[in-house]
């Protein structure tokens, strides 16, 4: 509850600073799922730029993006998903994007900067700008590190054997692998003619999307692993490991870990290879799950996962989190002893395209966050 009361604390600061008639950066609409924003550029030029509120805030960021083209808003918008998770608040994710875009056009920093500094001040949480972090390090801070790798540095060498660039040598194979089985499967298509399966945008956009996962911290803490099926990049099971150690369903995979083996939910993302412009369908394969928006067949009733409320910027990670959450808020129970061949792929397409057209005709309801 202190987090939904400071995150409407925030809008409101947000609201009250960033007029709608502000002469470089407006908060268009806001409310605790979503913020539309506009920045005035140097010669009145108008970018609009939207930020989703997942129910995992303020654990994670929101999500930005823009329907623009501009490759310098495009970057700026970047720098919001390489912050640490304590510049997740929306203030300093709203600060650190208006200094960026100021930057960019050449303009000095905006007024109402300074009212959203205070109130992190207030909160003993200052915020700098991802590159002044490394920038604002000490002298002495500067040599207590170095001397810190120095100490390390055979541990440092061990763990460069073991990962690279963040990815683990393995995981670097699985990448590698996919890569070469892509580019023999577009040699075939130049040679023979026909088509191959998926599209270049898509291939390119799911090839980062995994190496993502693969650097991501939830992953390599275990809150989930991805396994493509038959090496298709098109196809993932995903084994969902974490979710909310307070809810039933928690305490309900720990009892599925004791009487079958299996710690984890198992998902199925196949992707279209509209990618990332249709969102992936996605279905639970097991166990059986009762409640959780969890439908006949398996699919998962979310709006998100519909083309109505998916949006490009979504990336996989946040989706396997999302997913987590809403198990737990529609609270999913494991059906032990159910029968599996109730989930099928052909059941849980029915099902979603009859959710799909009932709330094409009467519209998705999101409960208040009030509510869990």
């Amino acid at each position: 509850m202190a987090c939904l009361a400071n995150l409407k604390q925030d809008i409101k600061l947000l609201e009250s600073t960033f007029t709608k008639d502000h002469e470089r950066f407006r908060i268009c609409s806001a409310s605790l799922d979503e913020l539309t924003c506009r920045f005035v550029g140097r010669n009145g030029e108008l970018y609009d730029i939207q930020a989703n509120i997942t129910e995992t805030y303020p654990n994670s960021p929101p999500i930005w993006f823009s329907d623009s083209d501009d490759a310098g808003l495009t970057s700026v918008v970047a720098r919001l998903e390489t912050v640490s998770p304590q510049q997740n608040n929306i203030l300093c994710q709203v600060k650190i994007l208006v200094e960026g875009l100021c930057e960019l056009h050449n303009l000095p920093p905006t007024k109402g900067l300074n009212a959203v500094e205070h109130a992190l001040a207030q909160r003993g949480m200052p915020c700098q700008r991802p590159t002044e972090v490394a920038e604002s390090m000490s002298e002495e801070e500067e040599e207590e590190e170095f001397h810190y790798d120095m100490e390390d540095e055979s541990a440092n060498e061990h763990k460069a054997k073991e990962e690279v660039d963040g990815i683990s040598v393995a995981n670097l194979e699985v990448l590698e692998r996919l890569k070469q089985n892509q580019r023999q499967s577009y040699l075939k298509v130049d040679k023979n003619g026909g088509s191959v399966s998926g599209s270049v945008q898509a291939t390119d956009r799911l090839m980062k999307e995994l190496r993502d996962i693969y650097k991501s911290d939830s992953y390599k803490k275990d809150h989930f692993a991805v396994e493509l099926v038959n090496d298709c990049l098109y196809d993932w099971n995903v084994r969902l490991k974490k979710v909310d150690e307070d809810s039933q369903l928690y305490q309900d995979m720990q009892s599925f870990k004791e009487k079958e083996g299996r710690d984890f939910i198992l998902l199925n993302f196949t992707f279209k290879d509209t990618f990332p412009f249709d969102p992936p369908f996605v279905r639970v394969i097991s166990p059986v799950v009762s409640g959780g928006y969890v439908l006949g067949g398996g699919a998962i009733c979310m709006e998100l996962l519909t083309k109505q409320g998916w949006t490009s910027a979504y990336s996989i990670e946040s989706v396997v989190h999302q997913i987590s959450a809403t198990l737990v808020k529609g609270k999913a129970r494991i059906q032990f002893g159910a029968t599996k061949s109730q989930y099928s792929l052909a059941r849980a397409q029915q099902s979603f395209r009859s959710l799909v057209q009932i709330h094409e005709k009467n519209g998705w309801f999101t409960p208040p966050k009030e509510d869990g």
